[in-house]
């Protein structure tokens, strides 16, 4: 059983490799993962997580309050204890800004579709989340929906959440996303993209049984993971177009005034 003082040197190297990796940028993004039944051990507020240190991280109960630490835990710890209370099989929770990832949620295209066999293998599906103003309530209640079925979620114009029985399956989980947007961003500029057949993935699902994976729901074909996600981005874009028009009949009645 790891010490705490090798699970805080686990947090600063996985934050390090985030930030090297582009997966956060500036004080983006936080971390946090269980030390025991009742402490939760956090990235502190405001800090780059390319630079931190251990003692630089905040000891927190899971009510929230800090138990340890100089600093203050991360502004959006109300998302981290959410996934800890929908989920307590996890050990570690990771936000970050992954940009391929998040794009995809400003463009409005899922990532929740069918597309890469390791993907559905490992993670089943990346749901998208409706939108949620960043280090408000909002947070924990856009991610309840998914929370329980998925280990990994995006947030829409806010990056990734990912989780695991440890830090490292979280970090892995958090690389596999964006690769899979790298990935469906590519090939949508070569052309069309295929998605896997029902048949191609009810192998894949037997796949995920045999090495123990477990689905937390039926997966892919049967989700609508990637419907819910294309009928909101639709309701945006109808909502932006409306606005667009109230706006330049604005304009036409202006200059038509001006003209008279």
């Amino acid at each position: 059983m790891r010490t705490e003082r090798e699970i805080r040197e686990q947090v600063v190297k996985i934050c390090r490799l985030m930030y090297e990796k582009h997966f956060v940028v500036a004080n983006d993004g936080n971390v946090s993962v269980k030390l025991s039944r009742n402490r939760m051990l956090f990235t502190p507020s405001g800090l780059s997580k390319g630079y931190l240190t251990a003692d630089q991280l905040v000891v927190t109960n899971f009510a929230g309050e800090k138990l340890s630490g100089k600093l203050k835990p991360s502004s959006e710890i109300r998302m981290h204890l959410c996934a800890y209370h929908e989920r307590p099989d996890i050990n570690a929770v990771i936000h970050a800004h992954p940009p391929m990832s998040t794009a995809f949620t400003i463009a409005g295209v899922s990532l929740a579709k069918c597309i890469l066999p390791e993907v559905v293998l490992t993670l089943g599906s990346v749901p998208t989340t409706e939108y949620a103003t960043p280090t408000t309530a909002e947070g924990p209640e856009v991610i309840k929906e998914y929370i329980q079925d998925y280990d990994a979620i995006i947030l829409d114009r806010h990056g990734s959440l990912t989780v695991g029985e440890d830090l490292m399956s979280a970090f892995m989980k958090l690389e596999k996303v964006e690769h899979a947007a790298s990935v469906t961003f590519y090939a949508r500029q070569l052309g069309n993209v295929n998605l896997l057949t029902k048949d191609q993935i009810q192998k894949l699902l037997k796949a995920r049984e045999a090495l123990g994976i477990k689905s937390r729901r039926p997966h892919c074909v049967n989700c609508g993971a990637c419907l819910r996600a294309e009928k909101a981005a639709s309701n945006v874009e109808a909502a932006d177009n409306k606005v667009v028009d109230l706006i330049v009949d604005e304009v036409v009645k202006e200059r038509l005034a001006a003209g008279k």
